[in-house]
């Protein structure tokens, strides 16, 4: 086991090694978009992130968290790996810990799908489902880091991987604004990011301003979500937004921030379906509504490009589901046209 560890830990976090399934995390494509934003002089780029291995952006959290992890020999082959999910990092860490033969318990709540739940179980994780919200705050992420905490305090020898706080989280995407910035040659106008850890936000906006470019940063959050400020409430889409701010968050990682509803979301992954065949997550639906509530703002001249984080095949008891629709949000179907 511990060979695995170390021969696994002697190939750098770099796309192009052809050696194992974890290799091909990373190096997603851009796609220009053409069809879903009518009459506009802009042009709109998605970077692909459901394109990695385990369908999402959070793959490249998830290796890099538990790389850096196993390197400061914080995780050895017989540590239990620990982490709360409301579904992609989740998946992302159970195929990591699968490859390097690690344990992993992910700590889940009722609004994680049952697809995603399966996969995890498929690559062997241990599901823990919190059922209950916090008592004081009426929010399930306070609960599942408090399960977290009780599950680390009982097992001997475990790792929490913590993707609110692990600065290995945006670390790791100075790469991924690496990718895109390199394929227009540092030229990119603006960069819509959907929030939730920050992590992803954090690490595209230090590589921007590391590198002294001129790249906007729209922040992509949700209505109910307290990132920027909004007062807590009930959200439908998982991993879209947080119920607490992030201790990754810092003021000014964004140029701009726009507040998306849960309705926003669902329409916009529709819109991404029905003109650009694209099966997205929830959060790229909101990522699309966004740069049309900002397109007014946007240069003729400028280019644009959307993280569309995971594959839509995860949210299809939900998202997808007509009935799901209709019972949360009632006969909405003609809106996919506009």
């Amino acid at each position: 086991m511990q060979s695995l560890i170390e021969e696994s830990l002697e190939s750098k976090y770099i796309p192009s090694i052809n050696e194992g399934i974890l290799t091909t995390i990373g190096n997603t494509p851009l796609l220009k978009l053409e069809r879903i934003l009518k009459n506009t002089q802009f042009q709109l780029f998605a970077k692909m992130e459901m394109f990695n291995p385990g369908g999402s952006i959070k793959d490249r959290t998830a290796f890099n968290i538990i790389k850096s992890a196993c390197e400061k020999n914080h995780i050895r082959p017989d540590t239990t790996v620990i982490e709360s999910s409301s579904g992609n990092l989740g998946i992302g860490l159970a195929q990591v810990c699968a490859f390097l033969g690690l344990y992993f318990i992910c700590v889940v709540d009722p609004k994680t799908t049952k697809q995603n739940i399966k996969i995890m179980k498929a690559y062997g994780a241990e599901i823990d489902i919190v059922r209950e919200p916090d008592p004081i705050t009426g929010d399930f992420l306070f609960a599942r880091i408090n399960r977290v905490k009780s599950l680390l305090s009982s097992i001997s020898n475990s790792f929490w991987c913590n993707q609110y706080a692990n600065l290995d989280n945006p670390r790791v995407h100075h790469q991924t604004m690496h990718e895109i910035v390199t394929a227009f040659n540092g030229q990119l106008d603006y960069l819509f990011c959907a929030t939730s850890t920050c992590g992803t936000l954090r690490g595209c906006s230090e590589y921007v301003r590391n590198n002294n470019l001129k790249t906007k940063i729209i922040a992509v959050d949700a209505v109910g979500s307290v990132i920027f400020g909004d007062q807590r409430r009930k959200r439908l889409i998982p991993g879209h937004g947080a119920g607490r701010v992030p201790e990754l968050f810092q003021p000014g990682l964004e140029d701009a921030y726009v507040h998306i509803s849960d309705l926003d979301c669902v329409v916009g992954c529709h819109r991404l379906l029905r003109h650009e065949a694209i099966l997205a997550g929830g959060s790229s639906g909101g990522v699309i509504a966004a740069i049309e509530k900002k397109r007014e703002e946007i240069p003729n001249s400028a280019t644009c490009v959307a993280i569309l984080c995971d594959r839509g095949e995860h949210y299809l008891d939900t998202i997808y589901s007509d009935s799901w629709i209709e019972e949360n949000f009632g006969n909405i179907f003609y809106l996919w046209d506009n």
